[in-house]
Formats: C-alpha cells, structure tokens, sequence
C-alpha cells in the first residue's frame, strides 16, 4: 500500500512541475529561515547556559538630585558581597569581578598582550562553572599576583611548555609580577563574562576597601538558595543598606537582583554595564523567533492554496478511487503521504540551504552558531519530526477537501469547485499577505530608526576623528600634542579620560547659588583645553578653558541639562548666564572653583538614553585615558602614517593603536542594525514565497478561465482589458490585506519605538508606500501569468468547443 502511495506521490510531482517546484521551493525557504533563527534564538538563550548553580548579579538604581531620571547600574560597593553574605542566610556564596583591561607582560624579547584581563574574587571558580583545566579552585585566585590563564592564551604565550608556576613581569611596571597558577577552558562564545586572563582582587585591594561604602566599582554575584523569594528579600535591602551608610548616602540607592540567565538579554536599560559580553534586547529574539514561525506559516498557506487549487486537475482520479472502492481514511492516507513527501524534499533543500548561509550569518551577527546535524541525534530526530509535522499539517486540509469530492458527480464532469471552497482560498491568501505587508511596514520604521541614531546631529563632531589610548604615558601627551600638531594633516588635537559614546563616570558637585548648597550627581569627564574645538561642541555662555594652570582644577564647564538643574531654585527669571563665576567644583575640591563656561547640551552616551547632566573640566594632573586627533579627511592613509611616526618617536615602547571614532559609533548601535537587517531579509523572503504562491494561483487561474479569455477576445476585449480582469480579484485581495496590516503594524511599531530615547515620528505617508509596494508586488506576479494568457491566440483555446 505504502509503496503505491510512494508511486503515485512521485507520479503526481513530475506531472505538475511547476506547482511541485512552487511549493517545494517555498516550504525549503521557509523551513530554512525556520532553522537558521531557531539557531540563533537557541544561541541566545543559551547564554551562560553552563553554569548550574543559582546565581544573581546584585545591581543599584541611583537617583540623586541632579540626575535626569533614575539609573540602572551593573555596579555595586566592594564591601557588600561579605556583608551580604554575613547578614542574609538566603546568600551561599559571593564572589567580585572587574574589567582589568589590557594587562601586557615582558617575556623575554618579546611582549605578549591579553587584552580583556578581568580581576575576580577567590571564590570565582568555586560560584561559576568555567571548567578549570590546571590549579585548585579554591586557591588559584587566593594570593596577591595570581594569574589565570584560558587555555588559548596559555597556548599563545606558552606553546608547549608548561604554564603553571611561570613568573611574569608586567611590562613597563618593574616592581609588579603575576605568577600562573591555573589554566581554565576558554569562555563558551555564548557567555556574558569575556576574559583571556584572571588576576586576583587581592592584587590591587586591601583590607581597607571594606570601609569603601559608596565606591561602586565593581560587579558583585550571589549564590541563593534555591526557592528564594527575591521580592522578599530586596525587600530587605534597604534596611541593609541604612545600617552601613548614613540615611543621606543611602537614599541615593536601591539595590535589586538580576537573575544569572537574563544578563545578556534584559540589560538594555543597565548603563556601566561593562562587562556584558555582546549584550542584546531579549525581545529583539523573540521578534526573529515570531517572524520565523510567520514565514513557515505563509509558506505552508502556499501549499494549502496550491494543492487545493490543483484539486480540480485530480477529481477524475479521486472519482475512479472512490468507484472502486478506496474509503476516505485511505485518500486521507494517499494526500497526507503526497504532502509529507513534498515537506521532506523541502527539508533536504532547507538543510543545504542552511549549510549554505550559517558561515555568512555568523560573519555578520558576530555569533558562533553551529548546526550539529550529523553528530546530535535530537537534532536530526527533530529535523526528521518536523517536516513530518509541516507536511501533516499543510496536507491536512488538502487532503480533507480532496477526500470529499462525490464519485458521481466528479465522473459526471462536476467536481465541487464553487465558491466556499474558492473564498476559504482567498482567506489563506489575505492571511498571507497581511502577514508580508505588517513586515513591509515593520521593516521601513526599523530602517528609519537606525538610520535617525546613526545620523542624528549628536551635538558633536566625530567625523574624521582618529583616538588612541594613552593611558600611563598622558604624561608625555603635550610633547605628543606638540608634534601631531606640527603638520598640516593634523587639524586639531585633544585628550580626556573617558570616550564619547560609552557611559562617564558619575561624580557628586557642590553648588553655591542664592540659597543653601546643594550637593548634586553627575556624570564627569576630564578633557584638555581643545576638546570643545576638537568636536566642535557649542559654547552657548562664558567661555572655553584657557588651558593656564589658573584654569587646572578651578574651571568647570557643564552642559544645557546641568544648568536648568542648577537654576531651579535660583528664583524665577534667572537665565544660564548668571551661573558663570558661581562656586561649584567637585565635593571637596578647591572652593575657589567656579562655572566657566556652559556647552550645548550633546549625546554623550548612545541615543537609547536622555542626556544627562555633565560636568567637564580641565585637571591635566589627574592624567588622560584616551587623545583625539581632528585629521585631513582627504589624506587618511597618510595622517595616520603621520600619527603612528609621532608616536613611535615619543613613545617607542609600545605598539601605536588606533581606531576611528566613526568606527566606535557603528559598533554602539551594531546591534540595532543587525535587527533591522535580518528583519529586512525575513521580510524580503516572505514576500518572496507570497509571491510564489500568487504566482501559482494565478496560473491556475488563468487555465481555468483561458476559453473565457478566449472568447473575450473574439468579442474584442483589448489585452489591457484581459490582464485587468485577471488580476483585479488578486488586487481586492491585497487591499484587503492592507486594512488588516495597518492598524496591527502600528501597535507593535508604535510599542517598539518607545524604547529609545530619541525615536522617529510614525508617518502616515510610511503605510501608504509599504500598500502601494505590496499591490506593486502583487501585479506584477499577476500579471506576468495574465499577459501570456492574454497573448494566447483564442483559436487553440476555442478548438476543442
């Protein structure tokens, strides 16, 4: 039985081609977009997947005057995590970490660099799960100069030599060394904790950082005992936090915990997030999971209308069954064997398919997504299940429809074809094209909104600006500046200690206004005397820093936010102008400081946030991180040339290391726009495979009526007219369709934007071309099936009447 149901399914595929090629080609696609985002979302959730025990980072939301609104922070205080542990018996274990940064070791003649060094508690390994290939978890991270190699920076400074009890000395630093005393696995690339080394917490702090209460600069982790009642216990927190600090140090905080498996994926509103490996919206995922199970669902509509459409070509076949015997359990069996055939062949294409595109998938989401096929048998087993289950399901409602035609009157030449079984058609074709045109829509306003954050004035300039760390040798940054500046490709040269575009450090200010002095937060950066010239920011009052040691440590800048915060209780009518010469400076610092100059207010950090209030100042004693150079932008190559000759000459020791600021924004929002992307080409396949089905439908339509178009055309009807009458039932289709698209692709869209911070308008104008593409769309794939029916010479058409 099986194997007549084989012959005839192949049979029935080579005797129509096109419909066969149609469907398959829709239900591969379909299944391998279903595939290669599954993948991903499998990646996603996957994060921090091999760690076993409960834990949770303890996180702060600051809000002090002077802030804009509260902030999540991934940061908390040195002496929590034992105070913590002391207090509450909810808490197992604690352990702290740290980004270290670039930590470069001497060996030898030569350097060797680990570039995201991490300081981590002793109790790191004995909380995480990273497999500790050599060295005793409990002590590998115990004494000061402890060093923790991954297996692959072992390996690289190393080779084949034993790495365990090597003493390395930290270059330029002659009094500070590391001693190797573990080698551990590299990180899963689906972790949120990145490192290529671990030093020890003991290395650099002492006893006395228990007393460090309001230094947050640090990540802390909890171990809790399973079935803890979070809300309950932050609900302890601040208790906790009024024994150990004063009740004024204390209100500024509120502490909550973030489950372990959520960090890479519910942290876009946690800024000083510093260590949060490629940190992603969650919900970016469960868009791509949602559009995936959309374009499998528009392609299995394909095989439902097609097969249905087709049914008619089969009715004699159907009939003579049914003369001669065969029950309807056993057609039920005949069709459902024909759909799942075809599912399978769409599956093998969908796996080559997948095949095909991981490696270029992978290059550009930055992600190691891999598909096991051969070696993970639940892989292959679900593979297997799941196209049995798409042809189950896509062949059910063929194989009902087609199991109920009556012998009599299929053999008497009158299948059932009228128009409940034609309107059930155009329902699934409605569904279909709501679905492409809400993705039309959906696409154009991503598109726009990362094209708004990516070319929104920002308040600054970072246009043809070159920056490079300079760290412990700022310094040497005037003679530095001095030379850059010497040539005509260098326009204009600055430093400061952090860089735009990431999150600056916070700091308290103290304002002497009318009234009483008032302590308020801010973020804070150090700069020199060019960085407003070198960004072209915009002094809207006072004046620049002069770059005179009357102005290092004396002069503040602040920006628009900060001084509408300061004039709120200076009385009505005041204007930003009456804050310059007023007392204000660090808490602490200097009382003959006071307010320069006010700057426009500028993005500092990513436009997924407000501005807030900023402070900027000249202290050249306090050091810089990073220097800034303005350059020709129509002689690059040879600026940078410049750049690097300059700084080999004044500092030799060390490598020269750049990068353009224009390439450090791109990476800021790299993960919006590899949302849009993959949306934009999950919506071009869904209109692909719409487009296959109406090209299908269309072509059984067009055979259906081709003796009515005949006799059009003896009337004379024009070809114009034939095609118009072909495809105005496809076109109400479509419109109806976009009806149904707006007012659901405003709702997400309109949920979407508000997310950023700085967000696009939802135009009218967006909807009404995304309807005009989808009708282009569809007359075009229409009409190509209309034309040649058209053209056809009625003579053949009419021959056989």
């Amino acid at each position: 039985m099986w194997k007549n149901y084989l012959k005839t399914a192949f049979r029935n595929l080579r005797k129509n081609k096109l419909f066969s090629a149609l469907n398959i080609a829709g239900l591969s696609i379909g299944m391998a977009v279903c595939i290669v985002i599954l993948l991903f979302v499998n990646y996603e959730r996957d994060f921090d997947g091999i760690h076993t025990k409960n834990i949770y980072r303890l996180n702060e939301v600051q809000q002090w005057e002077g802030m804009v609104e509260p902030q999540n922070v991934a940061l908390s205080m040195y002496p929590m995590g034992s105070t913590l542990l002391e207090e509450f018996p909810e808490i197992l274990s604690f352990t702290r970490v740290r980004p270290g940064g670039e930590l470069k070791f001497e060996m030898g003649e030569k350097t060797h660099t680990l570039a995201d060094a991490v300081w981590a508690d002793s109790s790191f390994f004995r909380m995480f799960d990273f497999k500790l290939l050599e060295g005793d978890p409990a002590t590998v991270l115990t004494k000061p100069g402890s060093l923790v190699l991954t297996e692959s920076s072992a390996a690289s400074m190393f080779g084949g030599e034993t790495a365990i009890g090597q003493v390395l000395a930290v270059a330029e630093e002659d009094s500070t060394f590391f001693t190797v005393t573990g080698i551990v696995e590299d990180a899963p690339s689906n972790s949120h904790l990145k490192f290529d080394g671990l030093t020890s917490f003991s290395t650099y702090v002492g006893p006395q950082a228990m007393e460090n209460w309001g230094g947050n600069w640090l990540t802390t982790y909890l171990e809790l005992v399973d079935g803890t009642d979070i809300p309950a216990l932050e609900a302890k927190f601040p208790a906790y936090l009024l024994a150990h600090m004063s009740e004024e140090g204390a209100k500024g905080y509120e502490l909550f915990l973030q489950p372990l498996d959520q960090i890479h994926a519910a942290s876009t509103d946690i800024t000083h997030d510093y260590l949060n490996y490629q940190k992603f919206d969650g919900a970016y995922t469960r868009i791509f999971f949602f559009i995936a199970l959309i374009v499998l669902f528009i392609a299995g509509i394909n095989f439902v209308n097609l097969s249905s459409a087709k049914s008619i070509s089969r009715a004699m076949e159907i009939g003579v069954r049914k003369a001669s015997g065969a029950s309807r359990s056993q057609l039920y069996l005949q069709f459902i064997s024909e759909s799942i055939l075809i599912s399978m062949i769409a599956m093998a294409l969908a796996v080559i398919l997948v095949f095909l595109t991981l490696p270029y998938l992978n290059e550009f989401s930055q992600r190691k997504l891999e598909f096991p096929l051969f070696t993970d048998p639940i892989l292959l087993a679900s593979i297997v299940f799941g196209a049995l289950g798409v042809g189950v399901l896509s062949g059910i409602y063929p194989a009902v429809y087609l199991a109920s035609f009556h012998p009599v009157k299929v053999l008497k030449g009158s299948p059932e074809s009228g128009k409940r079984k034609s309107d059930f058609r155009n329902a699934l074709v409605i569904v279909q094209f709501s679905c492409a045109i809400f993705l039309i829509i959906s696409t154009f306003f991503a598109t726009r909104q990362v094209r708004f954050m990516q070319e929104k004035d920002l308040g600054f300039s970072h246009a043809q600006v070159v920056t490079f760390p300079i760290g412990r040798y700022s310094d040497r940054y005037e003679v530095l500046k001095e030379k850059l500046l010497s040539s005509t490709l260098v326009k204009n040269v600055t430093a400061s200690g952090q860089r735009l575009g990431n999150n600056l450090h916070q700091t308290s200010v103290t304002f002497h206004g009318d009234g009483p002095a008032r302590s308020l937060a801010t973020s804070q950066v150090v700069v020199d005397s060019d960085f407003l010239d070198v960004y072209q920011i915009e002094l809207i009052a006072g004046r620049n820093f002069s770059g005179t040691e009357s102005d290092y440590g004396k002069a503040y800048m602040i920006n628009e936010s900060m001084a509408h915060e300061l004039l709120l209780e200076e009385g009505e009518g005041k204007s930003i102008e009456s804050l310059i010469g007023r007392q204000f400076g660090f808490s602490g610092m200097d009382s003959a400081a006071s307010i320069v100059g006010i700057v426009r207010d500028f993005n500092f950090n990513t436009l997924h946030h407000k501005v807030e209030t900023l402070t900027i100042f000249n202290q050249k004693d306090w050091g810089y991180d990073e220097a800034s150079v303005k350059i020709a932008g129509d002689r690059a190559p040879e600026a940078i040339a410049h750049l690097e000759s300059v700084w080999n000459s004044v500092i030799p020791e060390r490598a020269f290391e750049y990068e353009f600021l224009d390439d450090h924004f791109t990476e800021l929002y790299r993960a919006d726009s590899t949302v849009n992307v993959i949306v934009g080409m999950l919506t071009a396949l869904s209109i692909l495979i719409s487009c296959l089905g109406l090209f299908g439908l269309a072509t059984f339509t067009t055979e259906q009526r081709v003796k009515e178009i005949g006799i059009r055309k003896v009337l004379g009807a024009s070809v114009a007219g034939v095609v118009a009458i072909l495809s105005k039932d496809f076109v109400k289709l479509v419109f109806v369709s976009i009806i149904i698209a707006i007012p659901v692709s405003w709702y997400v869209v309109d949920r979407w934007i508000q997310d950023f911070a700085y967000r696009i308008e939802i135009d009218w104008w967006v909807f009404a071309l995304s309807g005009m593409i989808a009708i282009l769309i569809a007359l075009a794939t229409v009409s190509s099936q209309a034309v040649k029916a058209a053209l056809m010479n009625p003579v053949k058409s009419l021959k056989s009447e």
